[in-house]
């Protein structure tokens, strides 16, 4: 009887065929990008338990339509979708990344820098930062959109020097005569050291919080840019932005999401422009 059903459902489907072209193409297209991109987001983070549930809800969904009536199978469509959306919930970052990969494109206006690249630019950082909190060594890098206000830079030193973790520590050796300024890192280069930056001046701030903290709230307060602050006198890793410490006692994760927001967000927004 369900076989019957089934060989009835695609009889209709090739009748009705003809007058549904441009909305059966619709749907198909709209269903195999769904697929696509969810399918190499979770590839690409090799989450392969997520993958064999997703396929599994596909298959569900496909001999649901084939042999189930219309109620169930409108739900599993439901369950389908709201597994994409849990997935580019979880994956934001991710599907920007890909979606940039899969069009090629980088920022024009800094040095052209691929995928891989920047996967290599942000371990560079993130082992400089963590070898500077091993070592007390106080550090504070400012992620910049070339959206800093000129006297910030004329400041410092521009150095225009590629991004690894030897490089960043020599910066900020204790004996560096750039060691007490701030780092400018702009796209792929590190394009100033030894910066001044603007210090916030609330009094509610918590004592420990010393120059480089407040200097970190200051330029996030006066910029769109985020900050990286390493204590010297702890050792504490914090990420600040819009003028607040959104992260304190960073790990690595923290750290890396907050560099693969700024590399795959900015990238992203200005391939689009």
């Amino acid at each position: 009887m369900e076989w019957q059903n089934f060989v009835d459902k695609i009889d209709d489907f090739f009748k009705n065929f003809s007058g549904n072209v441009i909305s059966y193409v619709m749907e198909f297209i709209f269903f195999f990008a769904l697929f696509y991109y969810v399918f190499k987001v979770l590839q690409t983070n090799k989450n392969y338990k997520f993958i064999a549930m997703f396929v599994f809800a596909v298959m569900w969904c496909g001999l649901s339509f084939a042999f189930s009536e219309n109620i169930q199978s409108q739900f599993l469509l439901i369950v389908i979708i709201m597994l994409s959306i849990l997935v580019f919930t979880m994956y934001n970052t991710e599907i920007k990344r890909v979606l940039l990969d899969s069009m090629g494109k980088a920022k024009s206006d800094r040095p052209k820098v691929s995928v891989s690249g920047i996967d290599v630019i942000i371990e560079e950082m993130i082992r400089a930062v963590q070898n500077m909190s091993k070592n007390m060594i106080g550090a504070l890098i400012v992620l910049s959109n070339d959206n800093l206000p000129e006297g910030i830079i004329e400041s410092g030193t521009v150095v225009n020097a590629e991004i690894t973790s030897q490089m960043i520590e020599a910066v900020f050796y204790p004996k560096a005569p750039l060691h007490d300024g701030a780092m400018i890192v702009e796209g792929s280069k590190i394009y100033a050291a030894g910066c001044f930056l603007p210090l916030a001046q609330s009094e509610n701030l918590p004592k420990e919080m010393g120059s480089r903290h407040r200097a970190a709230l200051g330029v996030t307060s006066v910029a769109s840019v985020t900050a990286i602050v390493v204590s010297e006198e702890t050792g504490i890793i914090s990420i600040v932005k819009n003028g607040a410490v959104k992260k304190k006692y960073a790990d690595a994760g923290d750290i890396k999401n907050a560099l693969s927001d700024y590399y795959w967000s900015d990238l992203t927004a200005e391939a689009k422009e």
